[in-house]
Formats: C-alpha cells, sequence, structure tokens
C-alpha cells in the first residue's frame, strides 16, 4: 500500500489486516520500552494546512515510536502565508528527503492531488482534506468499536451486523464521510441521523439508511452511536435555529443516554462540545470510548505508516 488516502478505497481484507496490523502496534505499546525500529532512517513530515491537536500528536507519536525522524510543518507562519503553493512546499519537502507525507488540508481532494500529482515520490497519508475524508480517524473508530464488540477475539473479525448511528453535522464531517465506506465493508449497518439542512445532497444514494429523528433511531436499540461536532467554522449560513433547539433535537442528552441499553457503546471523534452535541453523562460513562479512540489512534497511525513506508513486510 504505497498511499492511504481514502476507505472507500479499502476492500474489506485490506481494512481487516490493516486493523490486525494496529492491534499488533497496540500490544508493542504495552512494553517498557515502546519503541520499534521499523522506519529507521525514513523521514515522515506532518505537513498541517490546518489547525489539529489529537491527529497531529498522534502521527507525530506513531512515527517516533517506529524510529521514524519527524519534521512537523505548520502553515501559519511558513512560506505558505507568503503565498507559497501546495506544489512548491512539497517539492521542497522531496528536496529534503521526505518519505512520508502526512497531510492535512482544507480542500477536498488534496492529498489525492499530492499522492497522484509527480511531484514526490514520497507515500502520502491522508489526515483530513476538506469535507471529503479523514481516513485514520474512520480506522481507529473502527478498531476501538472492534475492540469493544468481541474483545480478545477481535483478530480477523469486521463488523457484520453491527448497528451504528452516526448523529449530527454529516455535512460537513470528512468523518462521518470515511466512517460510513468503512463501517459498510465491514459489514456494519449505518444510520446517518441529523437536522435535514445537515445532510450532503445525494446521501440517499450511500450504502446507509437516513433520517432526522434522533429519540426513533435510539429506540431501536443501536450498537453504537457516534456524535459528530457542528463544525461553525465551515458554515457561512444559519443551518439550524439556535443551539438549543439543536440541542433538544439532536443532542445525547442525559434523558437519551439513559434510554439506551447497556450494551450500547458511545462514540465521539472530539473536540467534544459538552452540553450540546454530548452530555458530560454520556461523555463520561464506562460505555463511552472516547479516551480510548484516541489512545487506539497511535497505534492505527503506527500501522498506516508501517504499511505505507515499509511496504508491510512481515
Amino acid at each position: 500500500m504505497k498511499h492511504l488516502l481514502s476507505t472507500r478505497d479499502l476492500d474489506r481484507d485490506t481494512a481487516i489486516d490493516l486493523l490486525d496490523v494496529a492491534l499488533d502496534m497496540a500490544a508493542t505499546q504495552q512494553r517498557e520500552v515502546k519503541k520499534l525500529p521499523t522506519l529507521r532512517g525514513r523521514t515522515v513530515v506532518n505537513l498541517f494546512f490546518e489547525d489539529s491537536t489529537r491527529t497531529r500528536i498522534s502521527f507525530e507519536a506513531a512515527a517516533k515510536r517506529l524510529s521514524a525522524d519527524v519534521i512537523n510543518f505548520a502553515a501559519k507562519g511558513s512560506s505558505v502565508e507568503k503565498g507559497e503553493s501546495l506544489q512548491d512546499t512539497a517539492q521542497t519537502l522531496e528536496a529534503i528527503g521526505a518519505d512520508g507525507i502526512v497531510l492535512r488540508h482544507p480542500a477536498s481532494g488534496a492529498a489525492a492531488v499530492l499522492a497522484g500529482s509527480g511531484w514526490i515520490r514520497a507515500s502520502v497519508v491522508n489526515a483530513g482534506d476538506g469535507t471529503h475524508e479523514h481516513p485514520t480517524q474512520a480506522l481507529l473508530d473502527a478498531f476501538t468499536l472492534r475492540n469493544r464488540i468481541h474483545g480478545d477475539a477481535a483478530r480477523g473479525k469486521g463488523l457484520d451486523g453491527v448497528r451504528v448511528l452516526i448523529v449530527g453535522d454529516i455535512l460537513h464531517s470528512r468523518v462521518a464521510r470515511s466512517n460510513v465506506w468503512l463501517l459498510t465493508t465491514l459489514g456494519a449497518e449505518v444510520a446517518l441521523i441529523g437536522p435535514r439542512t445537515l445532510l450532503p445532497f445525494g446521501v440517499e444514494e450511500w450504502p446507509v439508511t437516513v433520517g432526522d429523528d434522533l429519540d426513533s433511531a435510539i429506540a431501536a436499540a443501536p450498537d453504537a452511536v457516534m456524535m459528530l461536532r457542528v463544525q461553525r467554522e465551515r458554515m457561512a449560513d444559519a443551518f439550524f435555529p439556535s443551539t438549543r433547539e439543536y440541542s433538544a433535537n439532536w443532542g445525547l442528552t442525559g434523558a437519551r443516554f439513559r434510554r439506551l441499553p447497556e450494551s450500547t457503546v458511545v462514540m465521539h471523534p472530539g473536540p467534544m462540545n459538552r452540553g450540546f452535541e454530548i452530555s458530560s453523562e454520556a461523555a463520561d460513562s464506562p460505555r463511552s470510548t472516547v479516551l480510548e479512540q484516541v489512545a487506539n489512534g497511535v497505534s492505527v497511525r503506527m500501522a498506516a505508516l508501517y504499511l505505507t513506508l515499509a511496504g508491510g513486510d512481515r
């Protein structure tokens, strides 16, 4: 696997193999010495044109634990602010010997353009491109859910028959898109719930069910509920009347959380807006995987870097 650009590109066997490699990586993180020599001598550049905390730190930790040299590049304060293009920035990184580029960019399709441009020879891992995709987030979500569902027997398994609700701002969410393609590839049944104004055009053609009634969806006893942050920074118009109305209709309030089955897993990719899309009661409960998702992100991104930069030789 030369690049990781989209979960839509992954077939079931490849996705399961990647999750299984992440299990192996997670096991190494229980050792006293967490570093592996796998990418010694390789250089990984975190090329971030958007602000990030979890994703950038997670990729940095993953690369360092594989013994790669890491360069963190933030557009803010760089030549990008002087008008330098993605092509020129990428070619600069090529000139200094980058073997892998982890790209986060506000333009949808930027990672695919970089990977297919011929500007660089490096592997490209998409760390989020506009409202398009965020494949490693979906992979760590699937990894976390698979571990919760199957426990120690997770290796080699998909998510066949697992019912997942993805709730909130689907329109602007690259996390939702990546999860739809990956979870359905793994056999899950996915339902998207949110205000009609925050559902993408053509969503009825996706391999999901779609609705706007969260209470009815919760009454159907899902196996997992994934709450999404409302991305107001991407909104030029008013997509709902007020935060109070949004929370009342599409927030995982304490009352809604208590109506979920005891076995239902509560997920959130972060950052969370407590009291808006999710209550503290839900976020801090034993059924919440929020912190597990962050921790699992390192193992999943170690697997992604290993498979793209080392060719997956095991």
